[in-house]
């Protein structure tokens, strides 16, 4: 099994952790933020430090590649791909709302027909979301969606759906179904990262370090400037 240097900072959360063997072996979190321009490079010197110290080969880094904060993922994506370089690392993209639906994969009962709907707050009643089953398969790709009392009934009438991740709790008097299950405290964690990022790096499925870019740069920004966070 790889180990692997993880960086979270597409909210206003900011962590850092490494995995070795499917365990974690480090981590520190700042969930205060957003403070990922002063708290991300000492964090990842410190996992850096700690990697060296303790002779484990780094096999690879992933980092949360959005939808999320602008900056914030401008910065994790920049030093990502700066480790990359320096050690000559692949790098491992995991989509934001993904990451997010690990904690309430492992932390949950859900029912065998549940559907997971991660949200990230994109202002007013506006959120990025996507909707998986419980194999995270993808039942709607990420969208930029505008919260209503019809928002995802289509879903609703057939299944039970999870909302969490902090676009979630401003939904709670739109979305009202007797389907509709909310989640606290649920955000986007480095920790979070390690079992999607072990599959990638079991399949190969690397970026390309000079071109990689977060996606929602190039797909949303010239249609929606005013919908960035």
């Amino acid at each position: 099994m790889p180990c692997i240097l993880h960086i979270e900072t597409s909210t206003e959360a900011c962590s850092v952790a490494v995995s070795e063997d499917g365990l974690a072996e480090f981590k520190v979190e700042d969930l205060q933020g957003p403070s990922h321009a002063v708290q991300l490079g000492v964090f990842i010197d410190e996992a850096l430090s700690f990697v060296d110290s303790h002779a484990m080969p780094l096999d690879a880094v992933a980092v949360s590649c959005g939808p999320g904060s602008y900056t914030g993922l401008r910065i994790g994506v920049s030093m990502a791909k700066g480790i990359c370089y320096g050690r000559n690392l692949p790098l491992i993209a995991l989509p934001t709302l993904e990451v997010m639906c690990v904690p309430v994969l492992l932390q949950q009962e859900l029912p065998e027909d549940a559907l997971l709907c991660p949200m990230i707050d994109a202002r007013r009643m506006e959120v990025y979301a996507a909707i998986y089953d419980r194999s995270l398969n993808v039942v709607r790709d990420i969208s930029a969606d505008v919260i209503d009392e019809n928002s995802y009934l289509e879903f609703l009438e057939e299944h039970p759906v999870y909302f969490f991740g902090n676009g979630a709790s401003k939904c709670r008097e739109k979305i009202t179904h007797s389907h509709a299950k909310f989640i606290e405290n649920i955000r986007p964690l480095a920790r979070w990262m390690f079992p999607l990022a072990e599959k990638a790096y079991a399949k190969k499925d690397f970026k390309d370090v000079a071109y990689f870019e977060p996606f929602y740069l190039k797909e949303f920004v010239a249609s929606k400037p005013k919908k960035l966070i």
